[in-house]
C-alpha cells in the first residue's frame, strides 16, 4: 500500500508530464469529477477558481503556452486524514516561482491551489538580496539614506510620476504600499485624514478589533508578542502610523481625490487631488481603490429627516456616547456597528433602543475564535508550527464552494455550545438567523459583508433589557423621533443610522464616473445566490485584488487578514505590468450587477 507522500509524488509527476506535453485533457483526467482548482495569478494572471475536469482543461488550453509550468516538487512530507491526502509543493512558470497545495481523494485531485510567490528577476530585496545600506569607501557628493529619502518625498508626484496611485490609507492601502515598496514600484498613497491611522482614531471610544491579534498582522512587520488579543482602535491607529514610517511609504495625508479619468491612448490616469488644500495633478499608470471592504455609507432617505430637531448621523460618523447621558438614543440597525454603538451609548448613561429591521446572525466571540480562528491563527497554532503566512495559505487552499459545508458543521456546534445564550436572545425578542443555509458568520461576511454581530458584550445588554429592542420598519422620521409602519413611535434626541455601506464601486462612481462603476459592476460577494449576494456563481470575490473590466483599475481591501494575504498577489500583478512582462488574463467575469 502506498504512503501519502508516494501518492502525492506520483500525482505531481503525472500532472507535470501532462503539462509538459501540452496535454490539457490528460491533465484534467487527473482530477475528480467534482474538483476545484484555485489559482492565484500563477496560471491565469487572475484570482480564479475552476470547477470540474472540463473547466480545468479549458484553463490549461488557454494558459499553458504562456505559462510553461515546470519543476514540480513536493515540499515536505504529505499527510493523510479521513481518506484525504494533503501535500504542499513548489513549481515554476515562465515568469514566476510558485507554491501550492494538493488534496487527493484516492489517486485523483479533489482540490488544487497554485500561487505565484515571486517574479523571476524581480524578487524582493530581502535575505541575501538585501540592500547594503551604504557604499563603503570615499565618494564625493554622495547622498546618505536620509537625503535620498527626502529627495524621493520631494519629487514623487511632483517632477516624477508614481506608477501606482493608491486611494485610501487604511490597512489595505498600507499593506499594498509596503508590498510595492519592496518590489521597487513607485507608489503614492493618498488619504484625506491628517495622519495614518486616523480612520481608526476618529471612531467611537470603545471600538476594538473583533478579530484576534494573530489574524491581524500587517505584511513584514508582525505585532509584538505582548500585543493585546483584541486591538483597541487608538492602538491600531498608532501602529498603522508607525508602519507607514518604518516601511518608508510615500503617504500623502490631508489629500482628497477629486476626479480621475483614464486615457486609453496614453494608458494612464489623470487624477486631480487636493493636497493640504492645494491642487495637484497625478498621472499614474495604475489606480487602486483601497477604501476598505465597503463603499459609501448607506444613508437612508426616510420622509421627515429634515424636520428632526435632534442630532442624526450615519454610524461611520458617530464619535462616541460621551454627550448623551440621560438622553434618548435610537440606533437603526442590528449588526456589528449597531451593537457596538448601543453598548457605547449605554455605558455613557444613555437610554438606548436598537431598531432591528431584519434578522441578524450572532456569534459569541469566544466560541467563534475557538472553533474558527484559533486552529489556524492563534497561540496553539504557533506552537504547532503554523505561522501566520502558513495559516493564510492553508485558508487559501480551501475553495469557497466547499466552505459552506464545513461552516454548517461549525455553526451546528456553535448552536449546541451556546444554546442557552441563543435562547435568552430570542426570549428578549431578538430575531436570529445563521445564514441562508446555516453556514454562519464567515460565509455571511464573504457573501455580503454584513448581517452579523460578533458578541463582545452587547448581547447581554439586550438579554437583560439594558438595551431596548424594537422590531419593525421605519415609516418616517418625525420632529421628535421615529415613527414605524405599525403606528408606534420612539422619542429620540439622537438617531444613529447603522445602515451599512454600499458596494466599493460606489467610490468608482464618485471619483471616476457612473459609467466606469457600471462597467466594473458589483464589488465583493461570491455569487452564491443568497441574500445580498446575487448569482451567478463566481467562486471568488467579485473584482477584488485582480483585473476588472476597467483597464488599470483595481480594488484592494477586506479585513486585516485579507489585506495582508491578497496584497501580495495584487502587488505582483502590478509589478509585472510595470516591467512589461506578458500578463494574459484568463477568466475575467462578465459584469452582472451594477452599483
Amino acid at each position: 500500500m502506498s504512503t501519502p507522500t508516494e501518492r502525492a509524488t506520483h500525482w505531481l509527476s503525472a500532472f507535470s508530464s501532462a503539462l509538459a506535453r501540452n496535454d490539457a485533457a490528460g491533465a484534467a483526467d487527473l482530477f475528480e469529477t467534482e474538483s476545484h482548482w484555485r489559482d492565484l495569478i500563477a496560471f491565469s494572471w487572475n484570482i480564479k477558481t475552476v470547477e470540474g475536469r472540463a473547466a480545468v482543461a479549458d484553463m490549461l488550453k488557454a494558459t499553458l503556452a504562456s505559462t510553461k509550468p515546470s519543476n514540480w516538487k513536493l515540499d515536505g512530507e504529505a499527510t493523510e486524514k479521513d481518506g484525504i491526502t494533503q501535500a504542499w509543493f513548489t513549481f515554476e512558470t515562465a515568469t514566476a516561482r510558485g507554491r501550492g497545495h494538493l488534496r487527493l481523494k484516492g489517486d485523483k485531485a479533489w482540490t488544487l491551489l497554485t500561487t505565484a510567490q515571486e517574479l523571476k528577476g524581480f524578487e524582493e530585496k530581502k535575505g541575501r538580496r538585501r540592500w547594503n545600506g551604504t557604499d563603503h569607501g570615499v565618494h564625493k557628493g554622495r547622498k546618505n539614506w536620509l537625503e535620498e529619502r527626502q529627495e524621493e518625498e520631494a519629487t514623487l508626484g511632483i517632477s516624477k510620476q508614481p506608477y501606482v496611485l493608491i486611494v485610501g490609507g487604511g490597512q489595505g492601502g498600507l499593506a499594498l504600499g509596503a508590498r510595492l515598496r519592496r518590489l521597487g514600484v513607485p507608489t503614492i498613497i493618498v488619504d484625506k485624514h491628517e495622519r495614518p491611522g486616523d480612520a481608526w482614531r476618529k471612531r467611537y471610544k470603545s471600538l476594538c478589533l473583533h478579530d484576534p491579534v494573530w489574524y491581524d498582522h500587517m505584511p513584514y512587520l508582525p505585532f509584538p508578542d505582548d500585543w493585546p488579543v483584541f486591538s483597541p482602535k487608538d492602538k491600531i491607529g498608532d501602529w498603522l502610523e508607525a508602519y507607514a514610517k518604518i516601511m518608508e511609504l510615500n503617504y500623502w495625508a490631508k489629500t482628497e481625490c477629486k476626479t480621475a479619468k483614464y486615457d486609453e491612448a496614453k494608458k494612464e490616469w489623470t487624477v486631480e487631488v487636493l493636497r493640504d488644500g492645494k491642487p495637484v495633478t497625478l498621472r499614474p499608470k495604475q489606480l487602486v481603490l483601497a477604501t476598505g471592504q465597503a463603499g459609501l455609507p448607506n444613508m437612508p432617505d426616510y420622509p421627515g429627516m429634515k424636520d428632526f430637531k435632534g442630532k442624526q448621523r450615519h454610524s461611520s460618523q458617530h464619535p462616541g456616547g460621551e454627550d448623551w447621558s440621560g438622553k434618548k438614543c435610537v440606533v437603526i440597525g442590528s449588526n456589528n456597528s449597531a451593537h457596538d454603538i448601543c453598548a457605547d451609548l449605554w455605558e455613557h448613561g444613555a437610554d438606548v433602543t436598537m431598531v432591528q429591521r431584519s434578522s441578524t446572525h450572532v456569534s459569541r466571540s469566544e466560541t467563534l475564535q475557538e472553533l474558527w480562528t484559533y486552529p489556524l491563527w492563534g497561540e496553539q497554532a504557533l506552537e504547532n508550527g503554523i505561522t501566520c503566512d502558513q495559516a493564510d495559505m492553508i485558508a487559501a487552499s480551501m475553495p469557497y464552494r466547499l466552505m459552506a459545508e464545513g461552516h454548517k458543521q461549525l455553526t451546528a456546534e456553535m448552536k449546541r455550545r451556546d444554546a442557552d445564550f441563543y435562547a435568552r436572545l430570542e426570549k428578549a425578542g431578538f430575531l436570529l438567523d445563521f445564514g441562508d443555509d446555516e453556514s454562519g458568520l464567515p460565509l455571511k461576511y464573504y457573501r455580503r459583508g454584513s448581517g452579523y454581530y460578533i458578541d463582545v458584550g452587547a448581547s447581554e445588554l439586550i438579554c437583560n433589557g439594558s438595551i431596548k429592542l424594537k422590531q419593525g420598519k421605519v415609516e418616517r422620521i418625525t420632529a421628535t423621533g421615529v415613527k414605524f409602519t405599525d403606528g408606534s413611535e420612539l422619542e429620540a434626541d439622537l438617531i444613529v443610522y447603522a445602515t451599512g455601506f454600499g458596494s466599493m464601486n460606489g467610490w468608482a462612481a464618485q471619483l471616476i464616473s457612473q459609467e466606469v462603476a457600471d462597467k466594473v459592476g458589483k464589488v465583493w460577494g461570491l455569487g452564491s445566490d443568497t441574500t445580498k449576494d446575487p448569482g451567478p456563481w463566481e467562486g471568488e470575490f467579485r473584482n477584488m485584488w485582480k483585473p476588472t473590466q476597467q483597464e488599470a483599475l483595481w480594488f484592494q481591501g477586506g479585513n486585516l487578514h485579507q489585506s495582508r494575504h491578497y496584497s501580495q498577489f495584487l502587488a505582483i500583478q502590478l509589478k509585472a505590468r510595470m516591467e512589461g512582462l506578458p500578463t494574459p488574463v484568463y477568466g475575467v467575469p462578465k459584469t452582472h450587477h451594477l452599483s
